[in-house]
């Protein structure tokens, strides 16, 4: 059916509604944004659903949430898990409290329980809820750090991670097999509720979420001696962080916290940022004016839905420095590791996971403990995927897991990426460094000193559209009919193609060009964006080396991605 046809459909069928009609009507002369909202269906891959919200079936919307959840209330009976209830969470983006009433609905219709929060709640805290509640799955309404005309629908499984196989596929199956939005049941909310197929939580796996992380805490002793010196400047971006970020450091002892005022509340519009990313500079501005006036140690920055953090800290010399994800996640990987095994010991089985895109450093950080590394696809759910492989299989032992894109986990409470757990553990670090004289920086340069200045960085190219996946693709094809010899003037010793399924991985379109001297270049195309990443790393001598042969690998990404552009 052409995408024309559809169109008149959804303007001629009485199921939708009068708004989105009106919608419609209001683009009937725009050929190109009838074609961009209707030439497909908004696919539902494994990260689930992310697109820009209004009408249409490439768009995020009422029906696509309804239609989406109808398929997986139908897999969940598929497998016999109808009895265990699913629990939903939502972000502060625009519809995200309409999107999971309507997901809750939908669930209570077909005769499964939804535990749906009350307000909004941070990403790992739906995914310890659903584990918390001995649920069979998890919805989470969030389009995580993109900007705002978007919204998004994850899903996780029983195990507090999102999708992986055999579930990811089969719940994908049952989703299209939905072809009609009038086979999608829904109901009355307050039927539901009489039926006890809707319940509203909040406090209480709130307390329960916050138990779990202050288990996490080795060195209350370092908090008490420092917690109420430390100067923390926090923002959540308008995001979910706010509450539990800031009552999980008070119960701590943590005195002296600062919150971005124009950025504190909850707002779908993400009004003092373009894009509420805290990878991106921008993010800081504000928070870094208050640092400055308030002398803060720290500046942390958690997205919209609190999975990932940002970081600057500030030296001696009251200089700020960024910690990018990789940094923050070793600095909090080594101090993780390094106290435990002052504490306690190392397991023998004891394991450090990351993603095949993130710094070798993470590497020699593993050799430097005598632990064991694992690498993964990029994705947190891959490491979630590792977590429960160690519980089934009695062997392996997780100490820390995290990712370049600024998401680590500390313990297996939840098994997605936590930004308020990293928010706890980075000033708990900070506080420990404190007691010997030292800040964060000193930290993080004592960890290069000891392994190598190893930097990483990444180049993203945006093609947005139709012709934009299509150019994506033709990038990767190229690249696996003519793939490199060198890049940058370092020579390419390895060339791994995971869409052969490398390494005893699941097959992913991404290539990987490991490089003399310890560097690297990995290619893929964003799950969640219309852009085609390249990632590289170096391994320098010194802050600055590192610094300029990232730059000299970095334009040289650049100047093989204009050669492509010109053969496409």
């Amino acid at each position: 059916m052409d995408y024309k046809t559809v169109y008149r459909q959804w303007l001629e069928d009485p199921y939708f509604d009068e708004d989105t009609k009106a919608e419609l009507r209001a683009v009937e002369n725009d050929e190109k944004e009838i074609k961009e909202r209707f030439y497909k269906e908004l696919e539902f891959g494994t990260a689930g659903l992310r697109g820009i919200i209004g009408a249409g079936t490439n768009r995020m919307n009422i029906y696509v949430v309804r239609k989406t959840t109808q398929g997986l209330a139908n897999y969940i009976k598929l497998v016999g898990k109808e009895d265990k209830g699913v629990a939903i969470a939502y972000d502060s983006r625009n519809m995200s409290p309409e999107f999971a009433n309507e997901a809750a609905l939908c669930l209570a219709a077909n005769g499964i329980k939804a535990y749906i929060f009350e307000t909004l709640r941070p990403t790992p805290e739906l995914s310890f809820a659903l584990r918390h509640l001995g649920c069979a799955a998890g919805i989470n309404i969030t389009a995580s750090h993109n900007p705002p005309e978007y919204n998004g629908y994850k899903v996780y499984w029983e195990d507090g991670a999102q999708i992986t196989p055999p579930h990811d596929s089969g719940i994908m199956d049952e989703v299209q097999k939905v072809t009609d939005y009038n086979q999608v049941y829904t109901m009355d909310k307050e039927a539901a509720i009489a039926q006890g197929k809707y319940q509203v939580i909040g406090q209480e796996v709130d307390d329960a979420y916050m138990e779990e992380l202050k288990k996490q805490v080795l060195h209350m002793d370092a908090i008490k001696a420092e917690g109420r010196n430390l100067k923390i400047v926090y923002t959540p971006l308008h995001g979910t962080g706010n509450l539990p970020a800031r009552r999980i450091l008070k119960e701590l002892g943590f005195e002296n916290v600062y919150v971005v005022p124009e950025q504190e509340l909850p707002d779908g519009n993400f009004p003092t940022v373009s894009y509420p990313n805290p990878e991106a500079d921008e993010a800081f501005t504000l928070g870094l004016e208050l640092a400055r006036k308030m002398d803060a140690d720290l500046v942390l920055a958690t997205d919209p839905d609190a999975d990932r953090l940002g970081v600057r800290v500030k030296d001696k010399d009251g200089v700020y420095h960024t910690l990018t994800g990789n940094m923050s996640g070793c600095l909090l990987a080594d101090y993780e590791i390094g106290q435990r095994k002052e504490l306690k010991g190392l397991p023998e089985d004891g394991v450090l996971i990351k993603t095949i895109v993130t710094t070798n450093l993470a590497n020699a950080i593993a050799r430097g403990y005598g632990i064991q590394l694992i690498e993964v696809l990029t994705g947190f759910k891959f490491i979630g995927q590792q977590i429960l492989g160690f519980e089934q299989g009695k062997k392996g032992e997780y100490l820390f897991g995290f990712e370049e894109s600024y998401g680590c986990l500390i313990g297996t409470y939840a098994r997605d990426k936590d930004a308020i757990v990293a928010v706890m553990a980075l000033c708990e670090a900070a506080a420990y460094y404190k007691t010997q004289g030292k800040t964060l920086w000193d930290a993080m340069v004592d960890l290069y000193e000891k392994y190598g200045y190893y930097k990483d960085d990444i180049q993203s190219i945006t093609l947005k559209g139709i012709e934009g996946l299509e150019k994506i693709q033709n990038i990767m094809n190229l690249l696996r009919k003519e793939a490199p010899k060198e890049i940058g003037g370092y020579q390419v010793m390895v060339a791994r193609d995971y869409q052969k399924g490398t390494g005893g991985l699941p097959k992913s379109n991404v290539l990987y060009y490991e490089l003399t001297d310890d560097a690297w270049v990995c290619v893929r195309p964003s799950g969640t964006e219309p852009k085609v990443k390249f990632y590289y790393g170096i391994k320098g001598s010194s802050l600055e080396d590192a610094e300029e042969k990232s730059s000299k690998l970095g334009q040289a990404v650049l100047a093989m991605v204009d050669e492509m552009m010109e053969k496409i």
